[in-house]
């Protein structure tokens, strides 16, 4: 018991750092875009959804590897397990950051801005420092030590906000009034270099903090033992890979699917600020899923039969519920919640609703990911991330050129629903679980038809038009707990 105990506030507390982490992240959206034009910000989304992949590639699921390894019985050295690791992320790590540097003035011509290769050089660094210290992190969770992993976790976010207001804010207030004082230093031309400079320093703060984890351990090299690493976290690899460009592939090709390059990155600019209001699913998801797969992997164990399937559904029901719930707030809020980025990237506030959308076909396809979890047949998570790659690189080379930025919601949208409706048909045959179909399509309907019937009612009146839709959020509350209430009162019948 005092184990289940620990598992619990452990989970809590990796994460309240990670929820609360890409909170404050989100939060500094608002100020890029009342800073920046949208085509300075659509380089911005561009190089990160770069930085994204490269992470995925440069830890090739190294992390994973070490874990299984170092409780493995054949290695009876946890320190030879994580050192391997450690010597191999540090060598890889350092051939990226040398090509990268190196290639930087080629690459900053593929990513449109040709006249700021230290753009390029400072993210490749980050990178490599980023995917190098990913294992002293996971050291971390592997000794247990939630609370240090949890600290320097937080700083580096803190100490990378405070110097994104800095240099954003803070410089340009003291360039007006007192360039003297940091003349020596600032360059106003610089721009969204500064975003990237912030980044890097929180990066290089944060791996000398680490510097414990880096040196108080006896550094031993096991070719024998990288080789079987390397071959157990290769499908880790390809997994991540699909998964993360599920995420990241349109802002990606974006840019090279619109002729117009000035336009392409205005457009991409645009899209991700709207993209990130819809992060708010996301965040939810996210915080969902923390407490999900200890207690799906718990009641596997505990429970039996029909309570344990009867939990499964219930889970489900509650996701789709609150889920719901947040779409509609967003939705009908969104004429105050759209000033969270600048009147100058309102033209992609219709993008919002298909996104969220989207994300939310991803928090059920999680839910129902537990059927090849637990069956262990996690291959077929792979295949769905492989399917939903396809559709997503399909929908957005036909359409983009044609619709622009909306095609990369719908095409997002497109990908998460291929794979949720894959997950639920295979895992029918091959682990059925009785989700509660009808009320989980009530919940659904509900919430579309007070969504649309908002707009149709809306008078352009903020006064008016809030109250009303807080009693239409009041009405689907209501909705789900009598179609919870009268579902108990018929399994009762039975």
């Amino acid at each position: 018991m005092a184990s289940i105990k620990s598992l619990f506030k452990d989970t809590a507390i990796y994460g309240v750092s990670s929820i609360v982490g890409r909170f404050l992240n989100w939060c500094l959206v608002p100020m890029y875009t009342y800073v920046f034009a949208a085509g300075e910000y659509g380089i911005v989304t561009n190089i990160y959804a770069y930085v994204a992949l490269a992470l995925v590639i440069l830890t090739y699921g190294m992390e994973t590897g070490f874990f299984r390894f170092a409780n493995h019985d054949r290695w009876k050295d946890p320190m030879e397990v994580y050192t391997t690791g450690l010597i191999s992320l540090a060598a890889t790590s350092l051939l990226f950051i040398i090509a990268g540097c190196t290639c930087s003035h080629s690459l900053a011509q593929l990513l449109d801005c040709p006249s700021h290769p230290s753009f390029i050089w400072m993210m490749v660094i980050t990178v490599g420092i980023d995917a190098y210290t990913s294992l002293p992190f996971a050291y971390l969770r592997y000794r247990k030590r939630p609370m240090r992993f949890a600290t320097l976790k937080l700083l580096n976010i803190g100490l990378n906000i405070g110097l994104n207001l800095f240099f954003i804010l803070l410089c340009p207030w003291l360039w007006r009034t007192a360039p003297e004082t940091i003349g020596w230093f600032y360059d106003p031309d610089f721009g969204i270099g500064y975003i990237f400079l912030a980044n890097l320093i929180s990066s290089l703060t944060v791996m000398l903090l680490l510097w414990p984890e880096l040196t108080s351990v006896p550094y031993r090299f096991n070719s024998r033992l990288l080789r079987e690493m390397l071959l157990y976290s290769y499908p880790l690899l390809i997994l991540g890979i699909a998964g993360i460009m599920n995420q990241t592939l349109d802002k990606i090709l974006y840019p090279m699917l619109i002729t117009d390059k000035a336009e392409a990155m205005a457009g991409l600019g645009i899209y991700g600020a709207n993209y990130k209001i819809a992060i708010v699913m996301v965040m939810f998801t996210q915080a969902f899923r923390f407490a999900y797969e200890p207690f799906i992997f718990a009641q596997n164990k505990e429970a039996r039969g029909a309570d344990k399937n009867s939990s499964y559904t219930q889970a489900m029901n509650w996701f789709v519920a609150f889920a719901l719930m947040i779409f509609l707030g967003v939705m009908y809020y969104l004429p105050v919640i759209k000033y969270f980025i600048s009147p100058r990237y309102f033209e992609g506030l219709r993008v919002v609703p298909i996104i969220m959308m989207a994300e939310f076909f991803a928090g059920v396809f999680f839910n129902l990911s537990l059927w090849y979890k637990l069956s262990d047949k996690t291959i077929w998570g792979t295949w769905f991330s492989l399917m939903g790659l396809a559709v997503t690189l399909a929908l957005n080379i036909i359409f983009v050129p044609r619709y622009g930025y909306i095609a990369c919601a719908w095409a997002a949208f497109g990908c998460y629903g291929f794979m949720m409706l894959a997950s639920y048909f295979v895992g029918n045959r091959k682990y059925p679980i009785p989700y509660q179909l009808g009320k989980l399509a009530l919940y659904l309907v509900a919430a579309m038809v007070l969504w649309q019937g908002a707009e149709l009612i809306a008078t352009g009146n903020n006064l008016i038009d809030f109250p009303l839709r807080a009693l239409l959020l009041v009405a689907y509350a209501g909705t789900v707990l009598l179609a919870n209430r009268a579902y108990s009162r018929k399994t009762a019948v039975r």
